[in-house]
């Protein structure tokens, strides 16, 4: 990797590891590699929100051109979000595109995920299925983060009515997680649910 993205990333490194909101266990971020070129990132899910309590690991790449170009980050922890991948974890969010400046940090990368977090852009979703429920049926939306979180992230409490569907389907023989996501994409409902997962 070339020097001037090292000797920067090194700082940013530093700097995220002395920061306030590191100490307040909100963000904080490891090495992957010796070489700076990976490393791994965390938040905290914001207050207020269905991902309270949660902790979110993300992967982040430095490139070779950084800090000319932004670090590609993804969500490692499973997360239901309109601007995260349910999927792959890819995010939607300009700071990470043709929004970046030279001028940002490792440390305003993470602190802007964990705003976008409490402040969702469904216009402008990377997984359409979420950012749909998000629209139609905000309710359903909060339940289905809540349970997202919980399994996946750590969080405290989620849906019993929820719950009772994922072990319906899991007593059937059916993976985990392709139950979760199954149910979360047909809007709770066992029955197309299990009709998906029996198309796959």
């Amino acid at each position: 990797m070339a020097n001037i993205a090292v000797q920067r990333i090194k700082r940013e490194f530093k700097e995220v590891l002395k920061s306030e909101e590191t100490s307040k266990n909100q963000i904080k971020v490891d090495l992957v590699d010796e070489n700076f070129t990976e490393l791994r990132g965390e938040i905290a899910g914001p207050p207020d929100t269905p991902y309270e309590g949660g902790r979110y690991q993300l992967e982040i790449k430095i490139p070779e051109t950084y800090p000319f170009n932004p670090p590609k980050v993804r969500f490692i922890t499973k997360i239901w979000h309109p601007n995260i991948s349910s999927v792959t974890g890819a995010i939607c969010l300009d700071i990470l595109k043709d929004q970046w400046a030279a001028a940002m940090t490792l440390r305003t990368v993470l602190l802007s995920l964990q705003a976008l977090l409490a402040a969702a852009e469904p216009d402008d979703p990377q997984d359409a299925v979420v950012a749909n429920q998000y629209k139609q049926n905000p309710e359903m939306f909060k339940q289905t983060a809540t349970l997202w979180s919980h399994v996946y992230a750590g969080a405290p409490g989620s849906s019993l009515d929820y719950t009772r569907k994922i072990d319906k389907l899991c007593a059937m023989g059916f993976d985990k997680n392709a139950v979760i996501a199954a149910l979360s994409s047909k809007s709770w409902d066992v029955e197309t649910a299990t009709e998906l997962l029996l198309s796959n």
